[in-house]
């Protein structure tokens, strides 16, 4: 990963860093390493992360076909 500072501004790189960072999932990585997780804590983990990704795509896709209005932003 890869960052340019431009006019020696520091805090703006650092800042777009954390960005691209948290987007690539390292920081929860990270911090998922930090510590041991027994099997049965990961099993229901990955199953709440699997079932919150299909309904996300289900929401998707019944917004692209018109079946329900997009939330939007607030």
């Amino acid at each position: 990963m890869q960052v340019l500072v431009r006019d020696n501004n520091v805090e703006q790189a650092i800042r777009v860093l954390k960005k691209k960072l948290q987007r690539e999932g390292v920081l929860r990585e990270m911090k998922a390493r930090r510590a041991f997780e027994k099997p049965s804590e990961k099993r229901a983990r990955e199953k709440g992360e699997a079932i919150r990704r299909a309904r996300k795509a289900a929401r998707k896709l019944a917004q692209r076909e018109g079946l329900t209005i997009g939330r939007g932003r607030r």
